[in-house]
């Protein structure tokens, strides 16, 4: 998980799928160079992976959440 982040296409319809599967997704950080996110196990502990993306499909997912814990 180390390296430059770089852009995740289809990055909503992954989180989508993450979360539909009982796992967590948090947001680590917003800025201009586009929302970096974390991928959970379901237990919420360990780290899978993470995604880079300035897509506005994306944005528009996440809306002000900053984890699929928080309400729609």
């Amino acid at each position: 998980m180390s390296g430059t982040p770089h852009e995740t296409p289809g990055a909503a319809a992954i989180l989508q799928r993450w979360q539909d599967s009982g796992a967590i997704w948090r947001v680590l950080s917003r800025g201009p160079g586009g929302v970096t996110i974390g991928l959970y196990e379901c237990t919420g502990g360990q780290e899978v992976d993470r995604l880079t993306s300035t897509d506005p499909a994306l944005l528009h997912f996440l809306g002000d959440r900053s984890s699929n814990e928080d309400s729609s």
